[in-house]
């Protein structure tokens, strides 16, 4: 199957997405949970490296597959691949 040009674009928006996002969570998962002990300021009445563990990951995770889930239906629709309802 031989990929036309619009065929590439998807694809090169689809990977240019994912890794913008891929980098988000690595920097949420590692970077802030590794320097958040040094973080000592309160946040919500709480310890932000608490806080950063317990809730604020998980918020910020939710919202990555939530874009993700937009942005790729957007991108279907705009590439005409978009399933049907």
């Amino acid at each position: 199957m031989q990929l036309t040009e619009k065929h590439r674009q998807y694809w090169q928006k689809n990977l240019r997405v994912t890794a913008v996002l891929l980098v988000i969570w690595f920097v949420v998962t590692y970077v802030v949970s590794y320097f958040a002990r040094d973080l000592s300021f309160n946040f919500f009445g709480w310890p932000f490296s608490f806080w950063m563990g317990a809730q604020g990951s998980l918020i910020i995770y939710v919202a990555i597959i939530w874009f993700y889930a937009n942005y790729m239906n957007k991108l279907d629709h705009e590439h005409g691949v978009a399933e049907e309802e």
